[in-house]
């Protein structure tokens, strides 16, 4: 199984520039019954999006200028509120490669990484700047460049913070760590064989 390194993302974004974005409001309680995640990506944001009737609310996400946006701008503490893996899930499974946001909750952040989410970082300041731009010119291509730590429109360059553990694993290809471990289960099953296990069965 091998894991293709990430040292770019390109795409377009949706802007949901909010603060304190919490795991329950990307996706909701009810939803975390399933035994696997496939499907998730339908419900992310649900409430956000849909009165109880199902009626579409007025969200970036019901919004046809937005449509296939593979990158949301967001605010500051994306992510936080429990540790559900169900959150990022949801967010991958919606079709999501990249999060531009002031910061980001760190199980989160952890989680969103595993998953080749890539968490980037801008001030306060880009945020509210690169939102208007997009809303006046929804579709534009944006290309975060995960070895440069830059990100660009045709108007303007920017440079982000991210993660460096993360970068190296991104640029590595050795961000999903199940991954990880089933391409090298070979050396796993000779370092189990040589573990000096020293306890007895006192069954």
């Amino acid at each position: 199984m091998s894991i293709k390194p990430i040292n770019q993302i390109k795409g377009t974004a949706l802007p949901l520039v909010i603060d304190d974005i919490d795991t329950d409001r990307i996706i909701p309680a009810r939803y975390l019954k399933c035994v696997t995640f496939d499907g998730l990506g339908e419900f992310v944001f649900y409430d956000d999006r849909f009165e109880s009737d199902g009626t579409p609310k007025n969200h970036p996400l019901n919004n046809p200028k937005y449509k296939n946006a593979n990158i949301i701008i967001s605010g500051a503490n994306f992510g936080c509120g429990s540790s559900r893996e169900h959150a990022p899930q949801a967010i991958k499974r919606a079709g999501f490669n990249a999060i531009i946001a002031e910061s980001f909750a760190e199980i989160f952040h952890g989680n969103a990484t595993t998953l080749g989410i890539a968490c980037i970082i801008l001030p306060h300041s880009d945020i509210k700047e690169l939102e208007g731009y997009i809303k006046e010119n929804p579709g534009e291509k944006l290309i975060i460049d995960i070895e440069t730590e830059t990100l660009k429109s045709s108007a303007k360059s920017y440079r982000f913070q991210i993660n460096q553990n993360a970068k190296k694993d991104f640029l590595a290809g050795t961000y999903d760590s199940l991954g990880e471990l089933l391409t090298n289960m070979d050396k796993v099953k000779i370092l189990e064989k040589n573990l000096p296990y020293n306890f007895k069965y006192l069954g």
